[in-house]
């Protein structure tokens, strides 16, 4: 995938369309206990820095999940729409969004330390746990 691509893509009752330019064509998984609670399971997402664009953001609802993130979703129908770091240029866009035509390649697994027993991923990923995950962020932050 060109990194460059401009990727569009919407909601299940197209109330809310997102266009994102994620940074390569590698997605990963989060195993945190908020990802797999807010959408039964993993979050498989791109990250796309702050090169995200949204129509119809009157229909679009966040959730301030930490002191640092939130997510959003569409207030019509639930789909996930993103996570987002407040104080840095960072979006997670859920992959499904996009449709099924991409050369995604499944790169890197986080909260890997929180993942439950009764699934698991055949792929060869980087796998990052809950410590490094914060870490990094911290690294970045300060």
């Amino acid at each position: 995938m060109d990194t460059e691509a401009r990727l569009k893509g919407e909601c299940l009752c197209g109330s809310v369309r997102v266009t994102a330019e994620p940074n390569t064509n590698q997605f990963g998984a989060c195993h945190c206990g908020m990802c797999r609670k807010w959408g039964g399971g993993p979050l498989l997402a791109v990250e796309c820095e702050d090169r995200v664009s949204f129509e119809g953001e009157s229909h679009i609802g966040t959730y301030a999940s930490s002191e640092w993130a939130e997510r959003g979703f569409c207030k019509q129908c639930g789909t996930h729409l993103f996570y987002r770091l407040k104080e840095q240029p960072f979006y997670a866009v859920p992959i499904g969004l996009f449709g099924e035509d991409q050369p995604w390649e499944f790169a890197s697994q986080i909260f890997i330390d929180r993942k439950p027993s009764y699934y698991g991923f055949a792929n060869s990923t980087k796998n990052v746990t809950e410590a490094e995950v914060f870490a990094q962020f911290t690294d970045d932050t300060h």
